[in-house]
């Protein structure tokens, strides 16, 4: 996700300008939008013009600018694209104005969202903006005489370093331990959460090696693919396995699998956990959250008007985070979300047992 810009709206709502950078940016931000928000983008809109009205050609597309109240939004994943549907407030024609419309936000498309953001929302967004940022991956591959490091963001691949010299025999030869050590240097330096790292033959489990006896660091985030090539081409190779996109949805499964799993074993020790919506509310109440663990599709839901708790959950967030506590939003795409959706879709990590 990119911030473009931000600013004051009317009334005091907060106006923030952004582009998303791939489907999952319009993933969170089908978790932002909410009834009511004011969104402007670029659109078409089908206008039927006077000397149509007795003729039915369904009018000319233009292109317009318009702003929208939001009613709702649905995340479109298998065409890539966000649909925010409202009554036109703000457009180039004024002609439009009043009447409903929806706004397909894709990839790379800017849109301008005016709203109360609540801090979650923010932090959503800020961490959507810093994935785009730091690579959470990088591929390094190595073959015989040549290693090549590509870190890999939201917006896709970027070399980071390449290494080539000859290894083996003859005049300018040098030992393959210089090769693989400059690789494990460069990998040690690189802000990452996985390193897969791949190529032809046995050069890169040699490496491999190499790098688990100099830089262990490097080492125990690393994965092993095989391809045919290094380089470019070798990334390719990473990328079309599917493997940049498994080691990504599991890192963050892993992430959230280690807060549900200290839920459940504070539970099933009867120690320092609270689940359920009165049962934590109650806890935040009291100052005892230390961390609170809440569903996405839940928290949207409850703002929406759609949930069935008698309690509110803007009210509870900001009461934990007042006191001091923390607030994990879950995905209900992985299996900790679903484990978490099963204890009524909000939990919390307690600093004290409550009686």
């Amino acid at each position: 996700m990119r911030i473009a810009g931000r600013g004051r709206g009317e009334e005091g709502r907060e106006r923030m300008t952004l582009v998303p950078e791939n489907v999952d940016d319009l993933w969170h931000l089908s978790y932002v939008l909410e009834p009511g928000d004011r969104v402007s983008g670029d659109t078409t809109r089908r206008i039927q013009r006077a000397d149509d009205q007795m003729r039915d050609t369904g009018g000319e597309r233009e292109h317009l600018h318009v702003t929208l109240e939001t009613e709702d939004v649905e995340f479109a994943r298998f065409a890539n694209r966000l649909r925010v549907g409202g009554v036109i407030i703000g457009c180039s024609r004024e002609d439009q104005l009043g009447q409903h419309h929806t706004l397909n936000v894709e990839e790379r498309s800017e849109i301008t969202i005016e709203k109360h953001f609540k801090p979650d929302q923010k932090d959503r967004i800020e961490e959507a903006e810093r994935a785009t940022e730091n690579p959470d991956v990088v591929i390094a591959t190595v073959e015989e005489g040549e290693a090549y490091i590509h870190t890999v963001a939201q917006y896709g691949t970027e070399e980071y370093a390449s290494f080539t010299a000859p290894t083996g025999k003859g005049e300018y030869a040098r030992p393959r331990s210089e090769l693989f050590d400059e690789l494990g240097s460069a990998l040690s330096h690189v802000d990452a959460d996985t390193v897969i790292l791949a190529g032809p033959g046995f050069t890169k489990q040699d490496a491999r090696d190499h790098i688990a006896d100099n830089y262990s660091e490097v080492a125990e985030k690393m994965t092993i693919v095989d391809t045919a090539s290094v380089g470019d081409r070798g990334v390719h190779e990473v990328l079309k396995r599917g493997a940049v996109d498994d080691v990504q949805k599991e890192t963050r499964i892993a992430r959230e699998a280690e807060r549900i799993d200290d839920l459940m074993e504070r539970i099933a020790e009867g120690a320092k956990a609270a689940y359920g919506v009165e049962q934590v509310a109650q806890a935040a109440d009291f100052g005892a959250v230390e961390e609170l663990l809440i569903l996405d599709s839940r928290l949207r839901d409850e703002r929406q008007g759609r949930g069935d708790w008698n309690l509110d959950v803007n009210d509870i967030i900001e009461t934990v985070e007042q006191k001091g506590g923390e607030v994990t939003v879950f995905s209900a795409e992985f299996q900790p979300g679903q484990q978490l959706k099963n204890l009524g879709g909000v939990a919390a990590l307690l600093r004290y047992r409550l009686e």
